[in-house]
């Protein structure tokens, strides 16, 4: 996809989901092969790599940072699950509990829901008047610059599912005593907001798609495709920013 051309929920396009054996070659290869990015990111004096993952209720963002994270040096990534603020983050600005967790050079920092949240559940749920969501577009826009221009690596992720997909999923997870704890009153709520939340995304996406933190959509449905585009999407970013260091271990 074009940098400039700002991606849409129509664009989104079904793919043929590769065979089990297939798919475990290509994904050992792409863990791989970010294992030795993260070694050369390691040694790095500069440069800092947050992930964002935002998407609609049971798209697979949990199953896709597992597969980012699983062959991982553990030592040079965190992972923040992002729910309700704490009592004293709500003392704060919004940003800051996010500005706190921002990654040191050198290392990465996965967001399991982020700022974003601002102009998505907090709009449709009401969490956040009309006034703070839409101002919220240039504080975004600014945060994000100011950690760019800080040589941090950016990658945003939405992933989607169907509503078919989606129904199924919340269905196997009440069945399931060992997902059960995955499925809430609310994520049943939300999903009468679909269209709500649909539309909401799609404003994000015209008004925070840019060339140096682009957007990546990716249709849910297909759980492996999906956690192959994440780290395929991943290693291209940190390969481009670090192109011009020495490998891990060289003199």
């Amino acid at each position: 996809m074009d940098p400039d051309e700002i991606p849409t929920l129509a664009s989104l396009k079904r793919v043929k989901v590769p065979d089990d054996a297939a798919y475990e070659r290509r994904l050992r290869d792409l863990q791989l092969r970010l294992l030795h990015t993260q070694n050369r990111l390691r040694d790095s004096a500069d440069v800092g790599v947050c992930v964002v993952f935002e998407g609609m209720d049971a798209a697979g963002k949990g199953g896709a940072i597992r597969r980012l994270t699983g062959r991982l040096d553990p030592r040079g990534f965190r992972v923040y699950p992002i729910g309700a603020p704490m009592e004293a983050e709500r003392r704060h600005h919004y940003l800051w509990r996010f500005g706190t967790r921002m990654p040191e050079h050198g290392e990465i920092a996965i967001f399991d829901r982020s700022w974003y949240g601002r102009v998505l559940v907090e709009r449709v749920e009401g969490f956040a008047t009309p006034a703070e969501w839409q101002r919220a577009y240039e504080e975004i826009a600014a945060f994000e610059q100011m950690h760019l221009d800080d040589g941090m690596v950016l990658v945003k992720f939405w992933l989607h599912v169907s509503s078919e997909e989606q129904l199924k999923r919340f269905k196997e997870r009440e069945a399931d005593p060992f997902k059960e704890y995955k499925i809430t009153a609310e994520d049943w709520r939300n999903r009468e907001k679909r269209a709500e939340y649909e539309a909401a995304a799609e404003e994000m996406f015209a008004r925070t798609h840019t060339a140096a933190a682009p957007w990546t959509l990716l249709h849910g449905d297909d759980k492996e495709h999906a956690r192959l585009r994440v780290l395929e999407v991943v290693i291209e970013h940190l390969e481009a920013r670090i192109a011009g260091l020495p490998e891990a271990g060289a003199d």
